[in-house]
């Protein structure tokens, strides 16, 4: 799992921005401190299981490099199951996009692409 939610990066995929939410306490403290700025919140829910979650994960640490404009918080299903039953995930990977609070976006499945797009145009909002 510790690889899962490694900040190690190469050259190749820049320095790591995302966060990795380990227990409730730090989900609560990470939401409360987002969700009061005008910021866009990518939260992707994963499981260290999941194929497509990790084939993703470098993709996902290039874009919290790239979109620093942005938060990208991780979230592993396993972990902290309360929050993806918040959410209502039910497949991994997901991605929900927040601004003010409030979901604006969701992509399901590993896609690079269509995330990338969805990003940029709330970014651009």
């Amino acid at each position: 799992m510790g690889s899962l939610f490694s900040r190690q990066s190469t050259a190749e995929e820049g320095e790591s921005a995302v966060i990795a939410v380990h227990s409730a306490e730090e989900w609560a403290n990470n939401w409360q401190s987002h969700t009061q700025s005008n910021k866009l919140m990518i939260i992707d829910f994963a499981a260290s299981w999941c194929g497509p979650c990790r084939s993703i994960e470098p993709a996902i640490k290039a874009m919290s490099s790239r979109f620093t404009n942005a938060v990208f918080l991780k979230v592993d299903v396993d972990e902290l199951p309360e929050v993806s039953q918040q959410w209502k995930v039910q497949a991994m990977p997901t991605f929900v996009l927040v601004k003010r609070g409030q979901e604006v976006g969701r992509i399901v499945g590993a896609k690079k692409d269509e995330l990338q797009r969805t990003i940029q145009r709330h970014l651009n909002m």
